[in-house]
């Protein structure tokens, strides 16, 4: 084997009306984690899928131990020792987990599936790497933590001389990110390489040996690790220099009580239990936790998805009823959600259709839609965002996740609400993508408008909070101030009913 497993030279990559690559080079060396960096939309999942056999380059060349090599496909990109874990996670839900991991290489008996030798197999698995999940569970039972760490697992299993992960700890707790990197570090050892991408540059600068950025599309360089410091990173990502990750906070939430909710309790023993919680005119309620902590389902029962057993909710004074969507829409609260792929995104459909999906009516009249309306308002809200799309007939699936992002987040400005709730608005967002979106939130706060946002990435609830709830296990642990509230004052009441 030569110094390096992997080459891709001059790969350049064309879609309608977008050079999604252009002449990108990565080199990749044995037994090496190998970190690829950008803003959304600089082309890393592109370029990865290329690898991967999901789409083929328009020009370049891929060099595999010293052999070019053609991949039209995933199945021969695995059969060439490459598998990818994606950012968006698609388990088939109805179905055991060991069938996710062995879908279309299932141990046979005669012509029969052979299911002992399954959960055989899958146990074993699991003991290697040190996961605690029984193979019969159905997918879909799984938390969004759990699935990530059983796509991990299934990618091992390929026994692969390079494994790409994409944005692999998007929804893991710091412990199971810790738990990923020693599982980054078994296969290490054995000689696998590992192509990571990530927004978080402190784990960037703890697991990478070499990282490369690129830029719009283009290759900017590859530098080892120990070189670099978050502030490089940034700069070189970008172009420029970021000297404040969050904008200046220059206003001050007023003394009005836009949303209170008293003593809300969900019918599920294990979910959110006694929830109290107020939201000021011009505030950013975040609200901090790990996972498990029930925040999501606490924000979907203020939104009419989840039940509510008992409590109630008030707004601008008066006492509401949110049983569904409807209620909530109309009562002018929206819900950016935590799962964009799963729960926001339309990838079949257009920018344009996304966009206005939710504020549909206000474009029709006497029953046929004013296309001409739709068009200008959508444009006009994702301009304010800043998305980048080729245009509004792009599909939505063609897009960046951070793009994809933002057009989710003009879909909810166009229905007007006073209330936002954003639930990881920021997930899987580059940073200058979240400037922006931060920038986004401090101008509606200056419009008058009030945020609830959960986060589980600590600078961003401390950055840009006015005050932090903190939930552990369904229950309210305690309220900071922002002057009060530190990372480990968050994190003490995160875990206050943990043992």
């Amino acid at each position: 084997m030569g110094e390096y497993v992997l080459e891709m030279n001059g790969i350049t990559k064309i879609f309608p009306g977008v050079k999604a690559l252009d002449n990108v080079s990565l080199k990749v060396r044995p037994g090496s984690v190998h970190a690829l960096m950008g803003e959304n939309g600089a082309g890393k999942s592109t370029l990865m899928k290329c690898l991967f056999g999901i789409y083929q380059e328009d020009a370049g060349e891929i060099i595999l131990d010293g052999q070019t090599v053609k991949i039209t496909s995933s199945k021969q990109a695995l059969d060439l020792g490459i598998s990818m874990i994606h950012q968006e996670l698609h388990p088939i839900r109805y179905r055991p987990v060991m069938e996710n991991i062995w879908l279309g290489r299932f141990p046979m008996r005669g012509i029969a599936v052979d299911k002992k030798a399954m959960i055989r197999e899958t146990k074993k698995l699991f003991e290697e790497i040190d996961l605690n999940i029984n193979p019969e569970v159905l997918a879909g039972t799984l938390s969004a933590s759990n699935l990530q760490l059983v796509e991990i697992a299934k990618a091992v299993s390929y026994n692969s001389k390079i494994i790409i992960m994409d944005e692999p700890t998007s929804s893991l707790t710091d412990n199971e990110t810790e738990h990923l990197f020693k599982i980054i570090r078994q296969l290490q050892s054995k000689g696998c390489a590992i192509i990571y991408i990530s927004h978080k540059m402190e784990e960037i600068l703890k697991i990478a040996d070499e990282v490369t950025i690129m830029r719009d599309g283009q290759y900017v360089g590859t530098w080892p690790s120990t070189e670099l410091t978050t502030d490089l990173i940034i700069s070189r990502m970008v172009g420029r220099d970021l000297t404040n990750r969050f904008p200046q906070k220059d206003y001050t939430p007023g003394e009005e009580v836009v949303l209170r909710v008293k003593d809300l309790c969900s019918p599920l023993p294990k979910s959110f239990q006694h929830v109290n919680l107020e939201l000021h005119r011009g505030e950013i309620l975040g609200i901090g936790g790990l996972v498990g902590a029930q925040r999501t389902e606490l924000v979907e029962a203020i939104f009419g998805l989840r039940a509510i057993a008992s409590g109630t909710i008030e707004k601008d004074g008066k006492e509401i009823k949110i049983r569904k969507v409807a209620d909530a829409k109309k009562n002018g609260i929206a819900l950016l959600t935590e799962e964009r792929r799963a729960s926001g995104v339309f990838g079949i459909l257009s920018v344009l259709d996304n966009t206005v999906i939710a504020s549909q009516k206000d474009f029709a009249r006497n029953g046929v839609l004013m296309q001409g309306k739709r068009y200008k308002a959508a444009k006009e809200s994702n301009a304010q965002l800043n998305t980048k799309t080729p245009s509004m007939e792009t599909l939505m699936q063609n897009l960046s996740g951070g793009n994809q992002q933002k057009v989710l987040f003009a879909r909810w400005l166009l229905t007007h609400p006073d209330i936002l709730i954003l639930d990881e608005p920021t997930r899987g967002i580059d940073v200058g993508a979240k400037y922006e979106i931060y920038t986004i939130m401090q101008d509606l706060i200056h419009q008058g408008k009030s945020i609830i946002m959960i986060s589980s990435e600590m600078p961003e609830l401390l950055g840009m909070a006015d005050r932090v709830m903190v939930m552990c296990e369904g229950r309210v642990t305690g309220v900071l101030d922002r002057k009060e509230a530190d990372q480990i004052s968050v994190m003490r009441l995160a875990t206050k009913f943990v043992q």
